[in-house]
């Protein structure tokens, strides 16, 4: 805890663009939750080596997303929003932790299944040891709570089981975190195949509506969305394809499902399509606009990274040297 203040620890990849559905389910509501939290935004890079990656464009791609962080709205001078490999706390930390760690417990993490499956000829050793590291990004802020989805508590329940290992071996070290379930947002589908969530990487560039696509290409998508034969918009679950484009048009007008239904009583499937299509229009050119704006201006953007760096680097520190000192490694000398 921070002050008054809980700590609140969440981050995302620097690989892939940005869906509608990380917009509308995480980025947009991480903004209200900056006066009730003390939060670290990572733009996790170190994750994303797991995966070769061109150099040039990890970097470009790093940029934008730290950049599309404040756009949405993250205030620097409330969040601290960095850059996980400019910390060298995170790696220094997940060495140690791996040595807290059980191979029996890595070997239940069902998405290095999915990802070695998808990578079969790069299984690497980062891959497996994937959540390790996850585990201390968390803990290196002291974080209270980590808004999690689904997918994603089988790791924090991992990072809890380090802590309490760690805590029962050396004391009250680490905090040990919660699960944050706030205001639950939207969880957007993939166009294509409403029984997939949208991903930055599918294959398939018309399942995902991408922040920085034009109005054109957003359009053009939703024309393409997969519905059904039924010819009727109801929000039920035999009507995937149509109760996914109701959940986004609700998402980015504010109405409910049952406001969304009568509206489009007796309207086909193409003006529903297209009402769906402009809402998202409507929702992401102001983001757009402000990402153009922040990328032109340079020396904010590089002061944001410094800034928000040093304190990141500070926060892991303190926790960082309590650790080395419990395990033993000899005191710097200054």
């Amino acid at each position: 805890m921070l002050g008054d203040k809980k700590v609140l620890y969440s981050g995302m990849q620097a690989t892939g663009n940005l869906t509608l559905g990380n917009y509308l389910g995480a980025l947009k509501n991480w903004v209200a939750l900056s006066d009730q939290y003390e939060c670290f935004y990572g733009v996790v890079d170190l994750h994303s080596i797991t995966v070769r990656q061109d150099p040039a464009e990890l970097r470009k791609r790093a940029r934008a997303l730290l950049t599309l962080y404040i756009a949405a709205g993250l205030d620097p001078e409330k969040n601290c929003i960095y850059y996980q490999s400019h910390v060298s706390g995170h790696a220094e930390l997940a060495w140690i932790l791996n040595c807290f760690t059980y191979m029996g417990e890595l070997n239940r993490m069902t998405q290095f299944k999915d990802k070695a499956a998808k990578h079969a000829d790069n299984i690497n050793a980062g891959l497996f040891t994937y959540p390790v590291l996850m585990a201390a990004d968390i803990l290196l802020y002291q974080a209270d709570v980590v808004p999690v989805g689904v997918d994603q508590m089988q790791h924090l329940e991992i990072t809890r089981d380090i802590a309490q290992r760690f805590n029962g071996i050396y004391g009250d070290v680490f905090t040990v975190p919660e699960a944050y379930f706030g205001k639950v947002g939207a969880k957007i589908m993939s166009l294509q195949d409403p029984s997939r969530k949208m991903s930055k990487s599918d294959e398939n560039p018309n399942a995902s509506i991408y922040l920085m696509d034009d109005p054109d290409t957003i359009m053009r998508k939703f024309k393409r969305a997969v519905t059904d034969s039924e010819s009727q918009i109801l929000y039920r679950e035999e009507q995937p394809g149509i109760k996914n484009l109701i959940d986004i048009y609700c998402a980015c007008t504010g109405k409910t499902a049952e406001e969304t239904v009568r509206e489009f009583d007796q309207k086909g499937y193409g003006e529903f399509k297209s009402a769906v299509g402009e809402a998202v229009v409507s929702v992401l050119k102001p983001l757009q606009d402000r990402v153009a704006e922040l990328t032109k201006d340079k020396a904010y953007i590089d002061s944001v990274i410094k800034k928000n760096g040093e304190k990141a680097q500070y926060f892991a520190n303190k926790t960082l040297r309590k650790v080395q000192k419990k395990v033993g490694f000899p005191e710097r000398i200054r």
